[in-house]
């Protein structure tokens, strides 16, 4: 009975709140369900992130959302999610976030394969900029995957559920985040070293590994918390898994870069995309990047 997911089994027409009723369930985790919504003060169809019944009273399912709303506040850019309300109180508690068009990275890998270069790049130009833009703010996303970029144009790094200021991330004492794509300071903090703006470039690496070669890049880590740490994170321990596909020196080298072991090997963000832009710049077509600059 543990894993039973609590549901406000909500209908279509049902207020969460004064002019904002259900249209329908879209999903949503341990915590959460996740609702697409009218609101009448927008007069929009959004997406309403509400703490699941029996979560309501629970203090740190609380705090998490407040935390969630804080960063939703806190930050925007043209890549990340934005976030329109936040009702912290109430029977309903939720999150009030824009609605995106489009399938996740994930789902479209599932469904295509990896990516070609012409949507590849881009994406990691994209994504790269707002990780710079989070290291700016001396913020840290966490969870950096294939299922929370919404692939739009331009795409959209989604789920604020793990952001938090650096100075706070350093804080953190055990695992965070989603185990494929957690940079080894997220799978053991007191023994690798400190999380910061590296750690989302060392996600973000993952993610273009895994939408370049179809698979994430490290075995898949044992599920048995009793497992010595290197088996449930390969990552501590294993090199990359040997690209599957042909990939071309000057990406392979920006991706493999981006998972170096070692937080000082890695390139910031605004690094990785300097590195990527001759590429970008090869691919048919033209593209607006950084800077006023006209790639072609």
């Amino acid at each position: 009975m543990a894993n039973v997911k609590h549901s406000w089994e909500f209908a279509e027409g049902d207020e969460i709140a004064p002019g904002r009723s259900v249209l329908r369930l879209l999903g949503g985790g341990h915590d959460y369900e996740v609702y697409l919504v009218w609101d009448d003060g927008l007069f929009s169809i959004v997406v309403a992130k509400l703490l699941r019944p029996d979560r309501v009273e629970d203090d740190k399912a609380r705090r998490a959302l407040q935390q969630e709303a804080e960063a939703l506040d806190k930050l925007a850019h043209p890549v990340l999610l934005r976030g329109f309300d936040a009702v912290l109180a109430g029977p309903h508690p939720h999150l009030l976030v824009e609605h995106l068009e489009g399938p996740t990275l994930r789902r479209l890998i599932r469904r295509s394969g990896p990516l070609p270069a012409q949507q590849l790049l881009p994406l990691a130009l994209h994504v790269a900029s707002a990780v710079h833009y989070l290291a700016r703010r001396e913020m840290v996303h966490l969870d950096i995957k294939p299922e929370n970029i919404v692939m739009g144009i331009p795409p959209r790094l989604i789920d604020f559920s793990l952001v938090r200021p650096v100075e706070r991330a350093r804080r953190i004492s055990g695992w965070i985040g989603t185990k494929a794509y957690m940079p080894p300071e997220q799978c053991a903090p007191r023994e690798v070293g400190e999380i910061g703006p590296w750690s989302d470039v060392w996600g973000l690496g993952a993610t273009l590994y895994h939408a370049i070669a179809g698979h994430t890049p490290f075995e898949r880590g044992s599920s048995d918390d009793d497992a010595r740490l290197a088996q449930r994170f390969p990552q501590l321990e294993q090199p990359v898994r040997p690209w599957p596909v042909t990939v071309s020196p000057e990406l392979s080298a920006a991706v493999l870069a981006c998972l170096a072991k070692d937080t000082g090997d890695r390139p910031t963000a605004a690094e990785l995309a300097m590195a990527l832009q001759p590429l970008v710049a090869a691919l048919p077509g033209r593209l607006h990047l950084g800077r006023g600059r006209l790639l072609r």
